[in-house]
């Protein structure tokens, strides 16, 4: 069962500074090396390197970068059989800068393209599995069909309709009633605290519950950086704490974590082992430098909890 990620791949363009300017301030910064990155993409090398069989989708240029950014992910035993190219649109990089153990994402505006599907792509899609994507790539979701067009939300009901499960990553966008076309019938969103105070406007994760019946969405969840991440069903709520670790780098860890809680509900793990498993793999993945320091196996992520809750203990 193939799972697509349709999203962001982009050149990484990292910086460090010691504080973060002001309006109308100077600084200074230091230059580290570039890597492949971007959000989405950084999730479908996680869930192939835990081993999942991963189709990436993303409209880019036909520059050198992007035969770059493709061949990399090919190198990750990321499938992009299915790529979009359009010349006309610019390079596609994020500027990180890295100040106080936080990190700070400026990002190349690609446009509001639509994102025409192939005939394959679309029949690929067409089969049961989940779908990893943001809001802003679903919108502009486009595919012929005999019997005309399907764009943006009727595509994805299409999907749904055909046993494709969206994993919505909203991160700190949050949602707005406008997006609910997209969200309902979701099989996930995932906020951080941002994105959720956002969308409803408080902390609570135990007062949605009617919102979620509404819009028919099975888990939100819900990541608390280092204090691990909680989730709730209509019914439930799961929380599961973090790891205390020397952090080195934060660009990549939400990735990491939607990368691995796909992963392992495409395994038929049960919820709650899948939050365990992604906030481990996240709380690992900030302790190395780089937005695809969250690769590694299942048991590399096995043997890294045990190590960390063993030193818990001790």
């Amino acid at each position: 069962m193939s799972v697509f990620f349709i999203g962001d791949v982009a050149l990484d363009e990292y910086y460090t500074a010691d504080r973060w300017p002001g309006r109308a301030d100077k600084g200074m910064v230091k230059e580290l090396p570039a890597e492949t990155g971007g959000s989405i993409a950084n999730a479908a090398v996680v869930h192939a390197g835990l081993g999942g069989d991963t189709q990436f989708i993303s409209l880019l240029n036909d520059s050198p970068l992007s035969e770059r950014l493709i061949a990399d992910l090919r190198q990750n035993a990321v499938g992009v059989d299915h790529m979009l190219i359009d010349p006309a649109i610019p390079e596609s990089r994020n500027f990180i800068f890295l100040v106080d153990g936080e990190h700070i994402v400026l990002t190349v505006e690609m446009g509001e393209q639509p994102m025409w599907l192939s005939p394959a792509g679309l029949a690929a899609l067409r089969q049961p599995g989940f779908l990893y994507t943001t809001l802003y790539r679903v919108r502009r979701l486009h595919a012929k069909t005999p019997e005309g067009v399907l764009k943006q939300a009727e595509l994805l009901d299409d999907l749904r309709s055909h046993g494709r499960r969206p994993i919505f990553d909203l991160d700190v966008g949050g949602c707005a009633p406008e997006d609910m076309a997209y969200l309902t019938g979701a099989a996930v969103v995932i906020f951080n605290q941002i994105g959720f105070h956002a969308a409803f406007g408080h902390d609570d994760l135990g007062l949605i519950g009617d919102w979620m019946r509404e819009h028919r969405i099975d888990w939100v969840v819900r990541t608390l950086a280092a204090d691990g991440a909680e989730a709730r069903s209509p019914e439930t709520i799961l929380r599961v704490p973090g790891f205390a670790v020397d952090v080195a780098d934060v660009t990549g860890a939400g990735d990491t974590f939607g990368g691995t809680l796909t992963w392992c509900l495409s395994q038929g793990q049960s919820f709650e082992e899948a939050l365990d498993f992604a906030v481990a793999a996240a709380s690992r993945a900030v302790t190395i430098h780089g937005p695809r320091a969250g690769k590694a196996s299942p048991d590399e992520i096995r043997r890294w909890r045990q190590d960390a809750r063993a030193s818990l203990r001790h």
